[in-house]
This record gives structure tokens, C-alpha cells and sequence, in this order.
């Protein structure tokens, strides 16, 4: 089976041509990448976030295994979902999936095989672009996460780790999500400084509890939580944030403005 795009044209242009230059002019071309565990990175329109999203894929080492962590914004499907399908068509190519990984991670009683919980979410499909402009060889390993408790996101951490480790091969871990949504751009700068510095500290538990508390309309702090605790499982020692920005840089509007930041945990 293959998934289809949801967001192209929408997101990012459809035009396989016009994405490629589109992410060639967003990437710097004196970045150096370096090898990581893990990147968050934001998934938003390429227009508002895509500068944010290019300098952090090209501040990584993009390996061939990738896998892929976003949060259900549908609200449909199962709460951690693996996608049914074989492969994403892509306007870049085709893009398979790691069915070994998906055999590993497919063992926690936590996970299930849910195209519904796919078939529309964007938050996956954005990154995909910038994985196959740095890695035309990749292959992902997907997964939608709902609303699940902070011992839930910990357990999948763990054997995300465990399945990596048992893979036997470099995987990078992708953590897909933006931060604070429709305030004022002083407000969404405090408030993701918050999260921001629970990353930095590697602080899973803190990272979870901070959203929480401080109400940080951060879409994707689940998967962001859970990527850093999987990280840190397989030897991360410490993370480093490489952008931060706002819809606001390309909008004029900072009183209604959505947060974007990109942080590697190496």
C-alpha cells in the first residue's frame, strides 16, 4: 500500500523541481552537520517555518534510517499508530518504509497498525522533504502519538531504544512539532523558553510536566518527550538548540503569532 501526500501544494510546493529549490535556497551552505540521537524540528507551512526546519536538517547528519515521531492533530485512529503502508509517495520520490524497525517498535502492546491515525496528518509528511534533499536513500519508520500519559511516552521511549539498539544500525529520531500557537510573540517567547530549557537539560519529565503546567500550546511536546527520552537511553549527553523563530518573521503579525524551534540531542 502506499500513502499518498496529504498537504502538498499546501504545505510545501507540489512541484518536485520548486521543492528542491525551495529547501536548496532555505539551507545554508556553510552549515556542518553533525551526528545526533535525535532533532526537533517544526512542521508548519515552509513559509513560516521552513527556515527553522532547513537549518536543522542541515546542522544533522542525516543517516538512512529515520524515524519518525508527530503529534495526532485529526484526533483520529489509534493513540500511537504505525502506519499500514508499504511506502510515501513523495513529489521528491518515493520514500520506504524501515519494516524491520516497524517489527520491533510493533511489539510494544502500546502500538498498532492505524492508517486512520495517518492518512491526514501533516506533521510527519512536512519533514519529509528535507530528509530525502540531504538523504535520497532514506527510509522512515512513522509513527502519530495522541494524548498518552507521561509513563506511556517513557515506556515507548524505552523500546523505541531498545528497537534501535536491536537494529544494530545508526537511527536518527525525528520529533516533529511547533511551539506556542496564536499569542503575542513576547508571550510564546517566554513560554517556549520554558520547554526550550527542559530539552537543554534533558529533562524528559520536566519537558512533560512543564507543557502541562504552564499551558504551552505546544502541538507536539508528546513526541518531542518521547524522542528525548529515547535519545538519552541510547547515550545522549547533551542537546543544543539551533533556531528559534516565529510565523510572525514572515506574517508582520506578532500579536497572533505560532513558535518554531529546532534543537538537536546528540
Amino acid at each position: 500500500m502506499i500513502r499518498l501526500p496529504a498537504v502538498a501544494n499546501q504545505f510545501y510546493p507540489g512541484d518536485p523541481v520548486l521543492l528542491n529549490q525551495t529547501i536548496s535556497q532555505l539551507t545554508p551552505e556553510q552549515a556542518k552537520p553533525s551526528p545526533a540521537h535525535a532533532i526537533i524540528a517544526p512542521h508548519a507551512g515552509y513559509i513560516y517555518s521552513g527556515k527553522t526546519a532547513a537549518l536543522t536538517f542541515a546542522e544533522t547528519q542525516i543517516p538512512e534510517n529515520i524515524i519518525i515521531l508527530g503529534p495526532n492533530h485529526q484526533g483520529i485512529g489509534a493513540p500511537i499508530a504505525l502506519t499500514e503502508a508499504d511506502s510515501w509517495q513523495m513529489p521528491m520520490g518515493m520514500i520506504p518504509l524501515n519494516r524491520k524497525l516497524c517489527q520491533l517498535i510493533n511489539q510494544n502492546n502500546l502500538v498498532s497498525m492505524d492508517e486512520n491515525a495517518h492518512r491526514l496528518e501533516h506533521s510527519l509528511e512536512v519533514q519529509l522533504p528535507f530528509i530525502q534533499f540531504h538523504c535520497p536513500q532514506a527510509n522512515i519508520t512513522p509513527l502519530v502519538i495522541g494524548q498518552i500519559a507521561l509513563d506511556q511516552c517513557l515506556n515507548l521511549a524505552h523500546d523505541l531504544a531498545e528497537s534501535i539498539k536491536e537494529f544494530n544500525q545508526h537511527v536518527l529520531i525525528v520529533a516533529s512539532t511547533d511551539m506556542s500557537h496564536y499569542i503575542s510573540r513576547e508571550r510564546a517567547t517566554i513560554k517556549d523558553q520554558l520547554a526550550i530549557d527542559e530539552i537543554l537539560d534533558l529533562n524528559p519529565a520536566g519537558l512533560y510536566q512543564t507543557v502541562i503546567t504552564n499551558r504551552i500550546s505546544m502541538c507536539g511536546f508528546i513526541p518531542a518527550v518521547i524522542a528525548l527520552a529515547a535519545a538519552i537511553e541510547l547515550g545522549a549527553i547533551k542537546a543544543k538548540l539551533i533556531d528559534y523563530s516565529d510565523s510572525g518573521e514572515k506574517s508582520g503579525d506578532t500579536e497572533q503569532v505560532v513558535g518554531y524551534a529546532g534543537l538537536a540531542i546528540s
